[in-house]
């Protein structure tokens, strides 16, 4: 069965990246031609190895890029022009890079916490940008009144705790992490009424791309269980949309 759309990766990653590129791109889940991105090419060779096999007929390709917006930006027009995807209209698309930054706070300097934001929440808003054009470009930019309803998209951000409370020492991160939700909050305002559906969601606790024991008594959560739960906010009508949504495993504390 062919692809029945599109769907975007920024985070490509060993766990979170790839349990979602495999729910999303499975055949008998989400059916969507996948486009994985990530910086390391060895990660990327990684999950398109894995998703061979725990994926089998599915379409996934890869592209390398960070989150500057000149890559980024070379990154969608690869995207556009791949043969894989062609006549594929935009889906889904899922901001998930990984983001730590720990310092005492009078060890650190201006440079350091500036980078860190750049990095993390102006990708956020490159890539953004870059996938509202493509959602645009594909389906148009009528508003729902309009369209009797039509979804255009989902748009995902991967958050964590830290986007809600910042321990101490963690700065830089609870900035950026709050940054990111913040944008989601204002481009669901902004973006809904267009038929874009905008999601952040808090990840707490710890994720594995993996199925044992700590999954099963729910101590971590797996990461087929993150890309299930993104494709069932990406399936949500206009009637009812999530704008953030909490997740843990059982025995997580909160």
């Amino acid at each position: 069965m062919p692809p029945s759309g599109l769907a975007i990766i920024l985070g490509a990653g060993p766990n979170t990246g790839t349990g979602v590129a495999r729910i999303l791109s499975h055949p008998s889940y989400g059916n969507l031609a996948v486009a994985v991105l990530a910086r390391r090419h060895e990660s990327l060779s990684s999950i398109k190895e894995n998703l061979k096999e725990s994926s089998p007929g599915s379409v996934v390709e890869s592209f390398s890029t960070d989150t500057n917006p000149a890559n980024l930006q070379k990154a969608f027009s690869a995207i556009r022009t791949h043969n894989a995807f062609k006549d594929l209209k935009l889906k889904v698309a899922v901001y998930s890079i990984k983001h730590s930054s720990k310092k005492p706070f009078m060890t650190e300097t201006y440079e350091d916490f500036t980078s860190s934001l750049e990095t993390y929440v102006g990708g956020a808003m490159a890539f953004s940008q870059e996938v509202l054009k493509l959602f645009f470009e594909h389906h148009g930019e009528s508003p729902l009144a309009e369209t009797n309803g039509t979804k255009k998209g989902t748009l995902i951000f991967t958050g964590t705790l830290g986007s809600l409370r910042a321990n101490s020492e963690f700065g830089a991160y609870g900035a950026g992490r709050a940054g990111v939700r913040q944008l989601a909050q204002s481009l669901a305002r902004e973006m809904s009424a267009k038929g874009i559906h905008v999601v952040h969601t808090i990840a707490n606790g710890s994720i594995q791309d993996a199925d044992g024991g700590d999954q099963k008594t729910g101590k971590k959560m797996s990461a087929d269980a993150v890309g299930k739960t993104y494709l069932w906010l990406s399936q949500q009508e206009p009637e009812l949309w999530t704008l953030e949504l909490d997740m843990r495993p059982a025995q997580e504390k909160f």
